[in-house]
């Protein structure tokens, strides 16, 4: 399975994190840093029109390399223009060749709140996301499980938002017991990677309407945005799509106006 791949690998990855650098050693450089302040990014997404985050990655398990000449400030100066209300940045170094560097540079140039979008499987992690500057967090009911609601608290605790990721009524039901104010339906399963949109119809039912709703991945034509607006979701969530049309800004500016409008 992909997804138990991933998680193998980060789990050793992070053993080396860890000797490199302790968790009190990143406890005591969040006390001592004076530019920590987080931005509101559960705020960003209650708009009146549907909230966009825009992602910044380069590859992925099922596409590959998504863009050769990936520059993730550039990219990040191109969302900045933009209409779009939050970023996601991808740090997974192995599937998605992302790197903690890349949130850190993009946090300093937008005013945008920004999330980590990484495979969360320790504290460390979320300690780590703060130190780094981001202002929320993916946390995935499908590989957190009953960790779900401890680590929750803690990035809550020092304030980080946090995307709650489910993919079927399982893994919604583990999320709801939390009550989380964000909630992220993905609609690719992190099994295979296949993808259906229905996903996000199937699961709002059950989601009370205080909850900010976050429709995840797949989405492609501007028919899959408009049948996705048309459910009660607050938001969605653009990787691939604005990956390849970074050489045309003009073009991604219409096609944030017609997600929007059309």
């Amino acid at each position: 399975m992909i997804l138990d791949n991933i998680v193998e690998v980060k789990r050793k990855d992070l053993e080396i994190r860890k000797k490199n650098k302790t968790l009190k050693d990143i406890i005591s450089e969040i006390d001592k840093s004076n530019n920590l302040n987080s931005r509101d990014f559960r705020k960003s997404l209650l708009k009146k029109y549907i909230s966009i985050i825009g992602e910044i990655k380069k590859a992925s398990p099922s596409k590959g390399i998504i863009v050769q000449d990936f520059h993730p400030e550039h990219i990040a100066r191109i969302y900045e223009q933009l209409d779009i209300d939050a970023i996601s940045v991808l740090t997974e170094e192995n599937y998605f060749k992302g790197k903690d560097t890349y949130l850190e540079s993009v946090k300093n140039i937008v005013s945008k709140p920004v999330l980590r979008k990484d495979f969360i499987i320790d504290k460390y992690q979320i300690y780590e996301s703060k130190l780094l500057g981001a202002d929320a967090i993916l946390l995935i009911v499908r590989v957190l499980g009953e960790k779900l609601g401890e680590f929750y608290k803690l990035a809550s605790s020092i304030g980080l938002h946090c995307i709650v990721e489910v993919h079927n009524k399982s893994e919604l039901d583990t999320a709801l017991d939390i009550g989380p104010k964000i909630i992220g339906i993905n609609n690719r399963n992190l099994e295979n990677f296949t993808v259906n949109l229905k996903n996000t119809e199937n699961l709002i039912k059950y989601i009370k309407e205080d909850t900010v709703i976050i429709s995840e991945s797949g989405m492609k034509t501007l028919e899959d945005f408009k049948y996705i607006r048309s459910l009660p979701i607050n938001g969605v969530l653009i990787g691939e799509g604005f990956m390849r049309k970074l050489d045309n800004v003009d073009t991604m500016k219409k096609f944030i106006y017609d997600i929007k409008n059309n």
